[in-house]
């Protein structure tokens, strides 16, 4: 009967500590909470920025970069409040094509002009944030000098040097800033030699205090 006891009591205390390494490796599993990013304005680091384009039409996509030269946002509660990034017009690189070919030149020559961004007369094109809501941001684009209202969804998180923005990708009808060329809804009897009037836009910002 004594045997009996003892061997409950024994497997009775191992049931016990088993329990209990499980409940702390348990513990130990969960992942510690996202860090809060300090409220602050965060400046732009152009270097390490870029917003990204993608043009489609019947034959073929071009894709490429768009520099951002200076900016700044501000952060609150964690949450992103306010600010406005300006776009290097100039700085408009195609990547699908070799920078060695005649027509990356081209294309790079042709999107500067009046056909495309008319980046003679309009060097830059900026972003102003007006609302953040559920990770969507929502604010003014100008391009051309015209101005429109749009919102995408996005991304804020910490790095080493401070913060990122990632704006996830979504589409701008070019047409809503005059760029007409080989667009359907101005020209006629294009077949298929248009070009599509929505292109894709992401863009990753770095920035710290």
């Amino acid at each position: 009967m004594k045997k009996l006891i003892t061997s409950i009591f024994v497997l009775s205390i191992l049931f016990i500590s088993c329990k209990e390494k499980a409940k702390e490796e348990k513990v130990n599993d969960v992942q510690p909470a996202t860090e809060e990013i300090s409220s602050a304005v965060y400046n732009v680091a152009s270097e390490t920025s870029t917003l990204n384009w993608k043009g489609f039409k019947p034959t073929g996509t071009h894709n490429g970069t768009v520099s951002i030269k200076e900016g700044s946002f501000e952060v609150k509660e964690g949450k992103l409040s306010g600010g406005k990034f300006v776009f290097d017009m100039n700085s408009i690189t195609v990547l699908d094509i070799p920078v060695e070919k005649e027509g990356n030149g081209k294309l790079v020559g042709h999107l500067k002009s009046g056909d495309f961004f008319d980046v003679e007369n309009n060097e830059t094109a900026t972003f102003e944030i007006t609302n953040n809501d559920n990770s969507v941001i929502k604010g003014n684009l100008t391009v051309k000098g015209i101005t429109k209202s749009i919102e995408f969804p996005a991304t804020l998180t910490t790095t080493d040097a401070g913060i990122k923005l990632s704006g996830e990708t979504f589409k701008i009808d070019r047409t809503d800033f005059d760029i007409q060329y080989k667009s359907q809804k101005f020209f006629d009897n294009l077949k298929d030699k248009f070009i599509n009037d929505e292109f894709e836009i992401s863009f990753e910002v770095n920035a710290s205090k």
